[in-house]
């Protein structure tokens, strides 16, 4: 079950690292999420591997460390928001809630198969935990900014966070979106890259540079927090600063490693989507538990 967020004790030179065993919990059950993607993606014949893994750490942390949540009131009225703006990464998001209790676990064998709630996108009026459909990209901004602002005008106090992909930052309505949280200082929502560099057809730098990245976001107005998206001490102090922040609406650039976990994915364009057979589930759970 999650923990209520708790704040790193900062002392002089910068944050106190996490609580040894604090560090291990959060790294074992990124572990054991990862297992859980191999295995659901085995049974449904395939699904977007490199994504999922490259952002698990920094879910994990959320959802297991930060977010006020309640698996057994989904609908909880202050509960925090959390929209996967990349929802080709929904198989993650999935294992995450089905972990948590939001459903049956059990119910994950049938994921993207015909008849199923579990679509290879996360549609939120099928599956619980899920505060926002998506899956065409360039949306999941919009809505959270517009998700801060409604719970300003109502006096709400929940946070809300959303990760997007770097390749999903082509989408000119990304760019919208932030002038917008700047302009109305939308504080009440944490903005997140999954930073991976790698997009369905090859190195972002080349289908679409991006670079320089950081410069762009604080043109646009935005605190940027750059952070190493597999390191939890840089993950849970970059998320204190950002709920810290009164000021500016924050976005945090998550340098990750696509398929992060298993060496025969990690930074291979090829596994952006793919499917396993027992011997390769096998192999990538044995690279999963080596780490």
């Amino acid at each position: 079950m999650p923990l209520d967020a708790s704040e790193l004790k900062t002392v002089e030179g910068g944050p106190q690292p996490l609580d040894p065993s604090e560090l291990k919990r959060l790294q074992d059950k990124a572990k054991e999420i990862r297992k859980q993607i191999v295995l659901v993606t085995e049974k449904c014949g395939g699904s977007h591997l490199g994504g999922s893994f490259s952002q698990t750490d920094v879910m994990v942390a959320l959802y297991y460390k930060f977010m006020k949540i309640d698996p057994k009131n989904p609908q909880m009225a202050d509960r925090d928001r959390f929209i996967l703006s990349k929802g080709h990464g929904g198989v993650g998001h999935a294992v995450i809630l089905g972990d948590l209790g939001y459903f049956d676990k059990a119910e994950l064998d049938d994921f993207n198969k015909t008849g199923s709630p579990f679509g290879m996108h996360l549609d939120a009026n099928k599956v619980k935990g899920v505060d926002a459909s998506t899956g065409s990209l360039g949306h999941g901004a919009g809505i959270a900014v517009g998700m801060g602002l409604g719970a300003r005008l109502k006096g709400d106090t929940y946070h809300t966070y959303v990760i997007l992909g770097d390749g999903e930052l082509n989408e000119g309505s990304n760019w919208e979106a932030f002038m917008s949280a700047c302009h109305y200082k939308v504080t009440n929502v944490t903005f997140m890259v999954d930073r991976n560099k790698l997009m369905i057809d090859g190195p972002t730098e080349d289908i679409m540079g991006l670079e320089p990245l950081r410069e762009k976001f604080e043109a646009f107005g935005l605190k940027v927090i750059e952070i190493d998206g597999h390191d939890y001490n840089d993950i849970c102090d970059g998320i204190e600063q950002s709920l810290a922040e009164t000021e500016k609406p924050v976005m945090i650039i998550c340098n990750t490693v696509k398929g992060k976990g298993v060496d025969f994915m990690e930074n291979k364009t090829s596994w952006h989507y793919g499917g396993l057979d027992s011997d390769t589930s096998k192999k990538a759970i044995d690279c999963i538990d080596k780490n």
